[in-house]
């Protein structure tokens, strides 16, 4: 490595709003799939059954841009979910070829044993933060969500 590849660009990765999200997301990803292993269901599956469970009906194609992942990402989970019997795939009401997902029993079952684990992930940082962090951090990450959106 040269002496230019140690040098930042713009400002060093420790002290950018950007990476220290990233480092958190990477973080919270760790402890979900740590958390919901036992379980059997992966982070982002869990993610993907939040998804159909607030919003039934939704095409995989609307769930990739959600989800921010692939189209064929979605499909491969789908797929999964749906041998678990915890997805299913239904008709769409005008549109022959499309397909809208909904979570079966199974998948309502699955989506209240898994959100238990993240609720406890949940209540590990709020006793770290306390109340008033908690609620500060929360209104951040919106104002953060707004502003990104903004753009």
């Amino acid at each position: 490595m040269d002496e230019d590849d140690e040098q930042p660009v713009f400002g060093r990765p420790p002290d950018r709003v950007t990476w220290a999200l990233r480092r958190a997301e990477w973080a919270m990803q760790a402890r979900k799939d740590q958390e919901l292993r036992p379980l059997g269901i992966a982070a982002s599956q869990h993610c993907l059954l939040i998804c159909v469970h607030t919003a039934p009906g939704l095409t995989g194609a609307e769930l990739a841009r959600r989800l921010s992942i692939t189209p064929q990402a979605v499909a491969s989970q789908v797929a999964r979910l749906e041998e678990r019997g915890q997805l299913e795939r239904r008709p769409h009401p005008r549109h022959r070829h499309v397909r809208e997902l909904h979570l079966t029993e199974a998948g309502r079952a699955a989506l209240r044993d898994t959100d238990a684990g993240i609720m406890r992930i949940e209540h590990q940082i709020a006793e770290k933060l306390g109340p008033a962090k908690t609620a500060q951090l929360r209104t951040l990450l919106d104002e953060v969500v707004a502003a990104v959106q903004g753009f």
